[in-house]
């Protein structure tokens, strides 16, 4: 990753996790990533800008975002005019709770989250208000009681409702599980060949379908349709180039599938909010290292 900091948290391996908690009048840090799962809580902030992955977009007074490992993001101060943003940070060790845990019934909502968390998850406004004074006073609790606020208030994020993932799967070469194999072998084609020609009739005869059979079932396995996938998939690829390469934007274009250049750049702005220029000028502000 280029122009991107990886932070070194001061977490150790006896902690469990660290939280800070400040009021601060900009966002300075730079887009980063670590190795630690993290949460944010920010308020008061209307009209700065977030990036998680590829996913670029302004915010409203309350937010709350689960951002998982090694996953690029950042807040910049951008449109927002407060001078008392407020700010709280929860960083925990990626197996503090371990794999095995997480596969017991009773938390399987949890195990869900952490997994769509490598793609970044913002929380509805109305749960951000809701969790905010248990989030605000788990820094006065002590040992082991915070430790199970801790996982209460992950309990409750996990079963909320209106969560939305930001970043493209295929921005962070993350492989979601479809729970069907014949979606996984689909979905391994698709990033084999995402730059090349792929149509409907490709994908079916990998799954000895019809092709309205196999776009019925694709929908309802992954929740878009296929084509869209494809799209999203061609255009995380696309946004790791335009942040890793010094490639044209046409070059990116048709390096990733698009054979059309205004094609491109009109589906670009309307699932990313911006131009491709535009895109790769964000992802490089500011020019703070820290190594």
């Amino acid at each position: 990753m280029q122009n991107i900091l990886k932070e070194i948290t001061p977490l150790t391996s006896s902690d469990c996790f660290t939280l800070f908690s400040r009021t601060k009048s900009e966002f300075d840090f730079p887009l980063h990533y670590h190795e630690e799962f993290e949460l944010n809580l920010i308020q008061h902030a209307a009209g700065a800008r977030r990036m998680v992955g590829d996913h670029i977009e302004e915010i409203g007074n309350h937010e709350l975002v689960l951002v998982g490992p090694n996953l690029p993001h950042v807040w910049q101060t951008h449109k927002c005019k407060s001078k008392q943003i407020h700010e709280v940070t929860i960083q925990f060790h990626k197996d503090l709770f371990d794999e095995r845990f997480l596969r017991r019934n009773q938390l399987h909502f949890m195990r869900e989250m952490f997994e769509k968390s490598k793609r970044g998850i913002l929380f509805s406004e109305a749960t951000a208000e809701q969790l905010a004074p248990r989030l605000k006073q788990l820094k006065t609790k002590q040992g082991f009681d915070s430790v199970l606020e801790l996982m209460s208030i992950f309990h409750d994020l996990s079963i909320s409702r209106n969560m939305r993932t930001l970043s493209d799967a295929s921005f962070s070469n993350l492989q979601p599980s479809y729970n069907s194999r014949r979606i996984e072998k689909v979905m391994e084609y698709i990033n084999l060949n995402f730059d090349k020609t792929v149509v409907l009739a490709d994908a079916a005869r990998l799954t000895n379908m019809t092709e309205v059979s196999f776009s019925r079932f694709f929908k309802m396995h992954t929740g878009i349709s296929f084509i869209d996938s494809l799209i999203e998939i061609r255009l995380g690829h696309a946004s790791r180039m335009l942040i890793d390469t010094s490639q044209s934007v046409s070059e990116v274009a048709y390096n990733c599938g698009f054979n059309n250049i205004s094609n491109f750049n009109r589906i670009f702005k309307k699932k990313k909010g911006c131009t491709p220029k535009e895109f790769r000028e964000n992802y490089t502000y500011g020019s703070r290292v820290f190594i």
